[in-house]
């Protein structure tokens, strides 16, 4: 059984990495650690990186990575991944060292074609991650829009080793899986729609505070903002999402619900409603999750 420490980082193609670079560094409040020709690496925590920017023709996203509870967790993972047919690929030294991490297996998903990483052993740096205005705590979770949402969700409950935390309607169409047993409500998400992409990314903010001094900061420099801020039902989280340069939406979120490893509270069915999705009533502008493609046409190795 796999057992995963956090949503450790993504790798995001952008168009224009020096305007990406300097949007997530001054406007979404990361730290840029380096960048090493068309290729960044920005934090929010010690970690070396928690999203990597590449230069691209096109924007989307490239791939999600995940860390092991620990360094035992590596064999144990590689062995169910390739029990079950995915043909997981660990990377060479030269290839982690480049990422500053330690083993790393790579593996597509049989269902979207999505990229994932697991590894151990993350380089921490020497000084911590320091805020501009907004103090991001984590990394918090990916969502994916999709018409394949029975397939995804059997690949990430069944294969993946996901907990349910919640999920919505008569006819399942939304679902927040748990990177089991990370405490958080949501590392996944997955809802229905006619094509599959990424609706959205998002990053937890320290205090309700920072979900307004964003908010400010997004008008004052005129950034679009596609929803909020508001209350999710599920998760119990305040929100607030905005735009990149690229149009991929992006979330601040605080108060997120943490279970117990033992014990968890059963999922429940929500109402697929409005108020579900914002209890405040909020409705979310038509450019939220419009843009973010999946990459999924390249060789697994490192480019």
């Amino acid at each position: 059984m796999i057992r995963y420490k956090k949503l450790g980082y993504v790798v995001l193609n952008v168009t224009d990495l020096n305007k990406s670079v300097e949007f997530y560094e001054n406007i979404a409040g990361m730290n840029l650690v380096e960048q090493v020709n068309e290729t960044a690496y920005l934090r929010c925590s010690r970690d070396h990186h928690n999203l990597i920017l590449e230069q691209s023709y096109e924007a989307g996203l490239k791939r999600v990575a995940f860390e092991l509870e620990s360094a035992k967790q590596f064999d144990i993972a590689f062995k169910h991944l390739s029990d079950k047919g995915l043909n997981p690929v660990e990377l060479s030294a030269k290839e982690t060292q480049s990422l500053a991490q330690g083993r790393t297996l790579r593996f597509k998903d049989p269902v979207l074609g999505v990229t994932y990483e697991m590894y151990i052993e993350m380089m921490q740096l020497g000084t911590p991650y320091t805020p501009k205005d907004t103090q991001i705590e984590r990394l918090g979770h990916v969502v994916f829009e999709t018409n394949k949402f029975d397939e995804l969700f059997d690949f990430f409950v069944n294969t993946l080793n996901f907990a349910v935390s919640d999920f919505s309607g008569r006819e399942v169409g939304w679902a927040w899986l748990r990177a089991f047993p990370n405490p958080l409500h949501h590392s996944i998400g997955i809802t229905k729609g006619e094509e599959n992409k990424m609706n959205h990314l998002a990053y937890n903010v320290v205090e309700v505070d920072d979900i307004g001094k964003q908010l400010v900061k997004l008008k004052d420099h005129h950034v679009p903002i596609l929803f909020g801020p508001g209350r999710h039902h599920p998760s119990g989280s305040i929100f607030l999402y905005f735009a990149d340069p690229d149009g991929l939406s992006i979330e601040y979120s605080h108060g997120m619900e943490q279970f117990p490893e033992e014990g968890p509270r059963e999922p429940r069915r929500l109402e697929p409603s409005k108020e579900t999705l914002d209890e405040w009533g909020g409705s979310p502008e038509p450019d939220f999750g419009k843009y973010g493609k999946l990459i999924v046409d390249y060789d697994m190795s490192i480019k």
